[in-house]
């Protein structure tokens, strides 16, 4: 097999082993919140009109554009630990038009609505804009688009396969440099308005300050146990039941993401894959100057293992990606968030990336895990008799995408055939991933040939071409 550029230029160890010392296991978005609101645990039995289980972007979304619509309706939002902590704390902030995991994937599956997916995934990614300057979000919200980076000869050809536009824009080795400077890039496209950045933690926050000054109620450290109609009708509803108290809701909003599913139909349909994050030190001037970086844009590159990377407001570089970790029996642990191996891993990478960097430490080291699914990207559902609706599997792009699910279970519980609740995408399913032990063995032998393609010019492997042809796949 060949090499790729982060064998054939590696940093010295001694750089690499001096940027991880001291480094805090935590998420710095998290960390940065100061001081974070807190909410008191349900105590009691209550009714409710709107129920939401999940405090992260999908539910937050779900209660703030429920009050808007009603705004006389009892929405009751219910988070297990507190709001934001799991995936929309720990993301890169990179908040995406694309709804479907991008053009490629999306033109696979739903041929005959790709093109009206991409127009309305740029219109959620514009009311979402729209939002955070309307309800005054205080999220560093930065529209500055996204640069595709070949990284290896090869990828030049696929850069050069897309199509280009004033909003699409192809960087030469010299133009994508002058971008950002890395000698690790040959080429570039620059999506400029398909991609906005956001601070992970501060639009968590600031969606639930909106929710509950909109008047929703929201409970945290409540975890639900089950969903229990015994005895309803289905204008009666559903039973929350959590191990504090019970909220007996007319229509109920699913916004678990990555954690086991209350419905036992969705049991099979993601798998957590873990994710790997670095966050620097903030930047000084000459270090900021030494690698330009200007226009501020989200990057990453063209490998099956990919690298992901922004400044944050205060010039602090985010490095994440690469490992795609999965741990047998679609466990979520905390223990899994700490894989040294990977953490230098990823600085390695990092100061191939930017040598120039040398001496830069990493303040921040954390993990998160993703709500993979076979199809790339979100499914939704209803059920008990149209009393529940659902959404997950956002498999790593669901800063935005979250925003548009929200429309479409709050359409489908208030019986509303809208043009999103009819789209195929919607109303499909993907296969589910197999059980154990077959899923452990089957994910593992993709991550094997991902890894072969990326050190032999992106070639796909027979497992891989037959996963393609199947509509299958695993991603983070």
């Amino acid at each position: 097999m060949s090499s790729t550029i982060f064998d054939r230029a590696r940093p010295a160890q001694s750089v690499v082993t001096a940027s991880l010392v001291d480094t805090r296991q935590s998420s710095f978005w998290l960390d940065d919140l100061a001081p974070r609101a807190s909410y008191p645990r349900l105590s009691g039995n209550l009714d409710c009109d709107l129920a939401i289980v999940g405090g992260g972007y999908l539910g937050l979304w779900s209660a703030v554009l429920a009050k808007q619509q009603n705004p006389g309706a009892r929405v009751v939002l219910l988070e297990a630990r507190t709001v934001g902590w799991a995936a929309s704390g720990r993301n890169g902030g990179f908040c995406e038009a694309s709804l479907t995991h991008g053009e490629e994937n999306g033109r696979s599956r739903w041929p005959q609505e790709i093109d009206r997916l991409t127009e309305l995934g740029v219109e959620n990614l514009d009311a979402i804009e729209r939002a955070v300057a309307d309800l005054g979000l205080d999220c560093d919200f930065e529209r500055t688009g996204a640069v595709d980076l070949a990284i290896e000869e090869h990828q030049i050809d696929w850069l050069n396969a897309e199509t280009t536009d004033d909003d699409t824009v192809f960087l030469d080795q010299a133009a994508v440099q002058a971008q950002v400077a890395s000698p690790t890039y040959l080429a570039g496209v620059w999506h400029r308005r398909s991609s906005a950045l956001v601070h992970p933690g501060k639009l968590a926050a600031e969606l639930a300050r909106v929710a509950t000054e909109l008047g929703v109620e929201i409970f945290e450290n409540s975890l639900v146990q089950n969903l229990d109609a015994t005895g309803l009708s289905a204008a009666s509803g559903t039973r929350v039941v959590t191990t504090s108290g019970t909220v007996t809701a007319h229509r109920t909003a699913l916004a678990t993401n990555v954690f086991p599913s209350l419905l036992k139909r969705n049991k099979l349909a993601t798998v957590p894959v873990y994710d790997y994050v670095l966050m620097t030190e903030s930047l000084n001037a000459s270090q900021l100057a030494s690698i330009g970086w200007q226009n501020r844009q989200g990057l990453s590159d063209l490998a099956n293992q990919f690298h992901y990377y922004r400044l944050s407001a205060d010039n602090r570089i985010l490095f994440g990606g690469y490992d795609a970790v999965y741990h047998y029996g679609r466990r979520v642990r905390s223990s899994y968030e700490n894989r040294p191996e990977t953490f230098e891993k990823l600085a390695s990478h990092f100061f191939t990336t930017f040598p120039q960097l040398a001496g830069v430490r990493f303040s921040h080291k954390w993990a998160g895990a993703i709500d993979t699914s076979t199809q790339f990207c979100a499914f939704f559902g209803q059920a008990r008799g149209g009393r529940i609706s659902y959404a997950a599997g956002f498999t790593g792009l669901g800063v935005g995408a979250t925003h548009f699910a929200a429309q479409v279970m709050l359409d489908q519980l208030a019986g509303r055939a809208t043009e999103r609740t009819e789209l195929a995408m919607v109303r499909g399913r993907p296969l589910p991933f197999p059980p154990e032990p077959i899923a452990s063995a089957g994910i593992q032998a993709t991550r094997w040939a991902l890894n072969r393609a990326d050190h032999n010019r992106g070639k796909r492997n027979a497992l891989l071409k037959t996963l393609d042809a199947l509509g299958l796949g695993f991603d983070s």
